[in-house]
């Protein structure tokens, strides 16, 4: 038997792209499509295909080169596997190169119907508040789509009236094209326009779908949304969208999260923000302060000197980690607040105080109040 790098006119030390080439090249030229009622070519191209196939696998090229064709335990002969009259898998081969259509020069393997096509991909938009993205749960959406007509029970075709095999098509669903070309005869297949690739047409189209086998309706569906979703979020519902033409299958439904902004909290990832004002007097002196939560109050010990801006984490109070375990923090910023308000004993008592603290202040007599007034005009 031939060496089959010999046959596809290749080194030894060709790579898979370059015995690929040679393969394709060579099966272009023996082809039987390109030489009706010549023998030698056909052997010719059986010799061809059967050293792809060795060649073309890594596994049973290893084997060829350390054993030749007995380390293939007859699996490389000619003809090997019965998948044809060229070869095992030859189908497949040509379906590598040139698509479902199989050979090039005609001759390619015959498809059935495709069906019908599928439905349509939906999507919406679901708004949630900032609680229900915490914690998750079931929410509901409503959107128009496509459903099966009951009349006809998606088949399109008026009840007490059936379907016709396409005579465009002969029922295969597709029809094909020829063409020339350098290479000879180009036969290339399409769906057929007449069916639609259904391989039968209906004989009197349904009076409610008007031959669709589907018609629109509003739809309501139940969303379990994840624990920590957040805005840009997307949830996909398989099957859950358009109901394809006369019985093809269902599309899916893509529903993108929108979360409400919160009087209260801002998100940052899995923390939650909360800026909380407290007086002159409580940020000195330190104090007890509650903090509100999205479940139940916490308790915030702020120590004395606490300076404005200072942060503060209750752990694990933020939000779920929706791809894992663990919660974020809510992250308190205290604010210490200038009150703007203050009454006369109040002016009094922290004008003491600064005495205390040798701390220079405003006199309201020398009017000072009315030049930065007047500093602003």
């Amino acid at each position: 038997m031939a060496d089959h790098y010999s046959v596809l006119g290749v080194s030894k030390q060709a790579t898979e792209a370059e015995i690929k080439k040679a393969y394709r090249s060579m099966a272009r030229q023996y082809h039987p499509d390109q030489n009706p009622d010549d023998a030698e070519a056909e052997a010719k191209f059986k010799e061809v295909a059967n050293a792809y196939e060795v060649l073309g696998d890594p596994e049973r090229r290893t084997r060829y080169d350390r054993f030749g064709d007995d380390g293939l335990g007859g699996q490389g002969g000619p003809g090997a596997g019965g998948a044809g009259p060229f070869g095992a898998n030859l189908g497949d081969i040509f379906e590598t190169f040139f698509g479902a259509g199989g050979s090039p020069f005609g001759g390619g393997q015959s498809r059935g119907p495709s069906g019908p096509p599928p439905g349509e991909d939906l999507e919406t938009v679901l708004e949630l508040d900032l609680s229900e993205a915490v914690f998750g749960g079931e929410k509901m959406v409503s959107v128009k789509t496509a459903v099966v007509c009951d009349p006809c029970n998606s088949t399109g075709a008026e009840p007490g009236t059936g379907t016709t095999r396409c005579t465009e098509c002969g029922g295969s669903g597709q029809v094909q094209r020829v063409r020339q070309s350098i290479l000879g005869q180009m036969v290339t297949a399409a769906q057929c326009p007449t069916c639609h690739g259904r391989g039968e047409t209906i004989d009197q189209a349904c009076t409610t779908c008007r031959g669709e086998g589907r018609q629109i309706e509003e739809v309501t569906y139940t969303v379990d949304v994840p624990s920590g979703v957040d805005s840009g979020s997307t949830l996909r519902l398989t099957g859950r969208g358009a109901v394809g033409p006369r019985g093809g299958r269902q599309g899916d439904l893509y529903v993108h999260i929108s979360v409400n902004e919160h009087e209260l909290f801002t998100r940052e990832g899995n923390d939650l923000i909360f800026d909380k004002p407290i007086g002159f007097a409580q940020a000195a002196l330190g104090a007890e302060l509650e903090i509100p939560t999205l479940e139940e109050p916490e308790t915030l010990l702020v120590p004395a000197g606490t300076q404005s801006g200072k942060k503060f984490r209750l752990r694990a109070k933020g939000v779920p980690h929706v791809n894992g375990r663990g919660r974020g923090d809510l992250v308190v910023n205290l604010i210490v607040a200038t009150p703007n308000d203050l009454s006369d004993e109040e002016v009094d008592l922290l004008r003491q105080f600064a005495e205390l603290r040798k701390e220079s202040v405003a006199d309201p007599d020398d009017g000072f109040f009315s030049k930065v007034k007047s500093a602003f005009k």
